[in-house]
């Protein structure tokens, strides 16, 4: 089975480049799976697509564990952990690097013993060009070699006919050029084996247990912290607390104040100690009832004031 994994980031058309690479293994008489995985859906965020090819039914799901490619549109990614750009290879896998560095440099820097090929990245005269996706679509189909050029050109066509003839004929030149670039790697690309379910292992789990909140949370007024230093003075805004409203489900405010500047009385109301509140306002946020105000600080030391003049 082929396994290739594209990493790039929001916007540079990963998702585009998988869709092109698996419908020109389908059009070869692959059986085929091709899908894009990532977050909330922000451009520049890192967020990856893989695609899955074989001659027999695939029944795998999920992440690509161990690829037998991986394709990196941004070089960007690869000292960022949660990229997960590193994860899973071996040293049968094949690193595609789109970077204006050379592969030597790369090599040193990873100190990986598996091949390492860099393209260019694409310039339009005012930054980084959307043809990326069609240039590592390209390159990657060459490096399987089963992908001829005319059929990246069909599933290039298939996937962007929609973008119109001029477009689509510029993605087309890119695919092709770096798909001729490649051709001295042609085939360096190998199936991987399915991983057995019998040699599955179960992740290393953390065990993380669960420790009393006096030890979890920030407690100001706890041993070895500073209580002389009233960082209330930062405040520009103070919570106020309305008891009348209160329902005295103080775990919620208590627990969501980064400073443990709220305790509870022996009546189970909250109590802000304004001497280390700085007024981030999250006891306002979380409050379920709507309890707790927001009055400038200003305000509130004036009506402080008019009532010890009372």
């Amino acid at each position: 089975m082929f396994t290739i994994r594209f990493h790039g980031r929001g916007g540079q058309g990963m998702k585009t480049a998988g869709r092109i690479l698996g419908s020109a293994f389908f059009l070869e008489g692959f059986e085929v799976q091709d899908a894009p995985r990532y977050g909330a859906e922000r451009r520049g965020a890192p967020m990856s697509a893989y695609v899955r090819a074989d001659r027999q039914p695939i029944n795998a799901r999920g992440v690509i564990l161990q690829p037998g490619l991986v394709v990196v549109a941004d070089d960007s990614l690869l000292p960022i952990p949660a990229a997960g750009v590193l994860a899973g290879i071996t040293d049968d896998t094949v690193l595609l690097l789109v970077s204006h560095e050379p592969e030597a440099v790369w090599r040193d820097r990873l100190n990986l013993k598996g091949p390492i090929l860099v393209i260019e990245p694409l310039d339009s005269g005012g930054g980084e060009s959307a043809l990326i996706s069609a240039a590592c679509a390209g390159a990657a189909a060459c490096l399987t070699g089963v992908i001829g050029r005319e059929t990246l050109i069909a599933a290039s066509r298939d996937e962007l006919g929609k973008l119109g003839p001029a477009l689509v004929q510029e993605n087309l030149d890119v695919a092709l050029q770096n798909y001729d670039r490649m051709t001295d790697f042609k085939g360096l690309v190998k199936e991987t084996e399915a991983l057995a379910l019998a040699d599955y292992q179960k992740p290393d789990w953390i065990d993380l247990p669960l420790e009393p909140s006096e030890l979890s949370a920030p407690v100001i007024q706890g041993s070895q912290t500073s209580t002389q230093v009233r960082t209330g003075l930062w405040r520009t805004q103070r919570p106020v607390i309305d008891y009348g409203s209160c329902h005295r489900c103080w775990w919620v405010c208590s627990s969501f104040c980064p400073d443990s500047a709220i305790s509870i009385g022996k009546d189970g109301f909250p109590v802000i100690d304004y001497d280390h509140c700085k007024g981030c306002m999250i006891c306002v946020a979380q409050c379920p009832s709507h309890a707790i105000a927001t009055v400038p600080e200003a305000e509130a030391q004036r009506q402080e004031q008019q009532g010890e003049q009372k």
